[in-house]
């Protein structure tokens, strides 16, 4: 038997789009998967819904007030420590400008560009859909 409890840890994540391009963020060295892409948010306290959760996180780490447009599907991701549900919601950036406060650096990218980066790995399970659903239809 492991030791893994069978706790799930609520993660909320940002995809937030601006111009046809999404935002990335780059982990620090402090953070647990140092040197990888995710999409910016954090732990849904005790008490908060995932929404405020989300306004919450992306004022804290970006600096900025963002609106949700939609809530995506849920994934769960087992990492070594710990096992996630990672909520994640299309926003928008509704008042400032985006400021890296807790991440190594942010950055857009297009859709398709997404695929190259070496992502986090509960946010990998949601590139796929994120790409299908913002690629420009012909």
């Amino acid at each position: 038997m492991n030791s893994i409890t069978n706790e799930v840890t609520q993660v909320t994540c940002a995809i937030i789009i601006k111009g046809g391009k999404i935002l990335a963020a780059l982990r620090s060295r402090q953070m647990s998967e140092s040197w990888k892409w995710e999409f910016p948010g954090g732990k849904i306290d005790e008490g908060e819904t995932a929404e405020q959760c989300i306004q919450r996180e992306i004022k804290e780490e970006l600096a900025v007030t963002v609106s949700i447009k939609e809530r995506l599907a849920s994934v769960i991701h087992i990492y070594p420590d710990k096992t996630i549900e990672l909520i994640p919601f299309i926003c928008e950036i509704a008042e400032g400008s985006v400021c890296a406060v807790e991440h190594e650096k942010v950055s857009w990218f297009l859709p398709e560009e997404l695929r190259e980066l070496n992502w986090a790995g509960a946010d990998k399970r949601i590139i796929q859909e994120v790409i299908s659903k913002f690629q420009v239809k012909a």
